[in-house]
């Protein structure tokens, strides 16, 4: 250490502070080039790992005696037999079950089984939470405690329902307030001269940052017009996606429109002009219900303050002048 610093005490020619200049720079000089090494080293290291993990990844998928691959088959197997389950089952329940998992935006084929295992799943576990918190709610000799334990799987099974119907109701909610918007839009392509296919492909990346879910179903939309379905079928599958009124009546409209041989860009128009007064319409329903809505709030929380802010002093005042 002491030939080093000698050394760079002649190379600094008794200059303490170029000598310490000259240290700070091979350290930092070292210290960046250490940094470097250990960086393309761990590269080097994540790529073959990444390699040879691909690799196993591969031979255990396709190996029938790994773990991987039984319990691959064996997931395999469960959804087929739920969806065979379901299939027994009502065929207008089926239906109607797809359709509200379509209009909350699970397009998966498998999501009737799925929705099925999730719900037996949830009553097992609620059933299983109640189990356990029970005797920390009861007493030992309670009678409830059986009945605690059915209700807890009672609700475990509503539970996904529940949270299916939360998820329908919010993007409903984001599809009716986005859809005259669409509409506004596509009447400006339509007068610009665009294409239904290429008005909708517009009007979706349009509407991407505002309203997503309405964005992902026109995307969809385009998708099935580019694979070879007719316009008419895009939007029914379109409203059915949606699940709102206000888009049945649109594809009726074009079918019509396309049918008559009528102006489309003039029924757009007509129809964009309706979509923003019946969105007006309930804002102004909100606005005039809201005095209706309060007035209960208010009979509960605020007036028996008020009666009792105004009547406490008199109470008083006879209260200590009666003695």
């Amino acid at each position: 250490m002491d030939a080093v610093f000698n050394f760079l005490n002649e190379i600094a020619g008794g200059d303490s502070t170029l000598m310490v200049s000259v240290f700070v720079f091979l350290s930092a000089a070292a210290l960046a080039f250490g940094v470097m090494a250990i960086i393309q080293v761990r590269v080097a290291v994540k790529r073959r790992a990444a390699g040879i993990g691909t690799a196993q990844g591969k031979n255990a998928d396709d190996d029938p005696r790994s773990l991987r691959y039984a319990s691959r088959i064996a997931t395999q197997r469960l959804l087929e037999y739920t969806s065979k389950h379901y299939s027994g089952e009502n065929a207008g329940d089926v239906k109607e079950l797809r359709r509200r998992l379509i209009q909350a935006g699970y397009l998966d084929t498998r999501a009737p089984a799925l929705f099925f295992l999730a719900r037996a799943v949830a009553a097992v576990v609620f059933a299983v939470l109640a189990f356990l918190a029970a005797p920390y709610i009861l007493r030992d000799d309670s009678p409830v405690f059986w009945p605690m334990v059915l209700l807890g799987g009672i609700l475990g099974y509503f539970a996904p329902n529940v949270y299916l119907s939360r998820v329908i109701s919010v993007r409903t909610t984001e599809h009716r307030t986005g859809f005259p918007d669409f509409m506004d839009l596509l009447v400006v392509c339509a007068d610009a001269g665009l294409s239904m296919e290429a008005a909708l492909d517009r009007v979706g990346r349009e509407l991407a940052d505002s309203y997503r879910s309405l964005s992902a179903n026109i995307h969809m939309a385009t998708l099935e017009m580019r694979a070879g379905r007719t316009l008419s079928e895009t939007l029914d599958h379109l409203a059915d996606r949606l699940g709102l009124e206000e888009a049945r009546s649109f594809a009726t409209l074009l079918q019509q429109s396309e049918k008559l041989g009528s102006s489309l860009t003039e029924a757009l128009r007509v129809y964009s002009d309706d979509m923003r007064h019946k969105r007006m319409s309930r804002a102004e329903e909100k606005a005039y219900s809201l005095p209706a809505k309060l007035s209960v709030p208010l009979t509960l929380c605020v007036f028996p303050v008020v009666i009792i802010v105004i009547l406490l002093p008199v109470y008083v005042r006879l209260k200590v002048g009666a003695y």
